[in-house]
């Protein structure tokens, strides 16, 4: 995967990825609120469903009522939300000058549908860029955890949680190629790590981020 693309000239975006379990949420959280302490205005979102539209495609993509999809039919349905996600939310923030923080963006799609699912990675990667105008996150955060060890966090699975380890196991890997590929943009830290030590690795990458940037205070 090329590290090319579209990078906001305003604002700071920023993703955080990983399999199950890992702490995206926990991150993402932690993230905005250190942000927030130091005056900046911090939109947190997540994909898929954080539109009206997505709700409606994260239900059809995650329920295990949905039973069994095409693999190419489930990567549409995640490209249609990525779509929605960065013309109405993601790059509007962007262009008010504000730190966006996502749970989940590309990546999770060429590591899920591409990797996992089997499918040609690159093709996944130019539906996905289509959809989101090619828009990149200034950095990527990776939680890396072991999927039987994230796995193991849930009582109940939705479709994606209940795929097979070695399905799981496809998509650690991907996430690792991906950010081998590109450390400028990049930061993988070990989701084993005490919480407050990985809100600080992710903190000390995003500040100068802030500086280079035109933020919002």
């Amino acid at each position: 995967m090329s590290s090319s693309g579209v990078y906001a000239d305003t604002g700071v975006f920023v993703c955080f990825e990983g399999g199950e379990g890992s702490g995206k949420s926990t991150q993402s959280r932690r993230l905005r609120e250190a942000l927030e302490a130091d005056g900046h205005t911090v939109l947190l979102t997540f994909e898929p469903g954080d539109t009206p539209v997505g709700r409606t495609l994260r239900e059809i993509v995650l329920s295990p009522e949905t039973g069994e999809l095409s693999d190419r039919t489930e990567s549409l349905l995640y490209a249609a939300d990525k779509a929605e996600h960065v013309d109405t939310v993601v790059r509007p923030a962007l262009d008010r000058g504000e730190v966006v923080v996502t749970d989940r963006y590309v990546d999770s799609a060429l590591a899920y549908q591409g990797a996992g699912r089997a499918l040609d990675v690159a093709e996944v990667e130019q539906v996905m860029r289509w959809a989101t105008g090619d828009l990149r996150p200034h950095l990527t955060v990776v939680l890396d955890l072991e999927p039987d060890a994230g796995l193991g966090r849930f009582e109940g699975r939705d479709r994606i949680e209940g795929e097979s380890l070695e399905f799981h196991q496809r998509v650690r890997e991907a996430f690792q190629r991906m950010a081998a590929a590109a450390p400028d943009h990049y930061l993988v830290v070990d989701a084993r790590l005490p919480v407050d030590e990985i809100a600080g690795q992710v903190l000390d990458r995003v500040r100068p981020l802030l500086d280079r940037a035109a933020v919002a205070p």
